[in-house]
């Protein structure tokens, strides 16, 4: 599976962006889920949201609750990330990848990574 972000961009402090990631397989299985990791300069890779091909289950950062909003479109095997209330400490680069369900949040354990996109929050 190949994993297409977009979205990212310079946005000022208390501002929004929203994510997208386009699978190219036309079949996501729906044991794997899909999401979010950031990576901001000099720091490690951190998980940001999941979701579930099902549906059924959903799960975020403590640092993007109630701010965040994944979500997802099954006849364009995309997901998005809505983001809300943006501060300088979300400027990272963003990458969505996918995999078993069960891997999350590990990203050792997932199959297919993005390009990564770069979401810039001036303060």
């Amino acid at each position: 599976v190949q994993l297409q972000a977009s979205g990212g961009g310079l946005v000022q402090s208390g501002g929004s962006l929203r994510l997208s990631c386009v699978a190219s397989s036309r079949v996501i299985l729906s044991r794997q889920g899909m999401g979010w990791f950031r990576q901001a300069p000099g720091k490690e890779r951190e998980f940001v949201s999941m979701i579930s091909w099902s549906g059924g289950i959903k799960f975020y950062a403590d640092a993007v609750k109630g701010r965040f909003t994944i979500s997802k479109d099954d006849a364009k095997n995309t997901i998005h990330l809505e983001m809300n209330s943006l501060g300088p400490e979300d400027t990272a680069v963003y990458y969505c990848a996918v995999g078993n369900t069960e891997a999350w949040p590990r990203p050792e354990r997932l199959d297919s990574w993005g390009q990564g996109t770069l979401v810039t929050v001036s303060s």
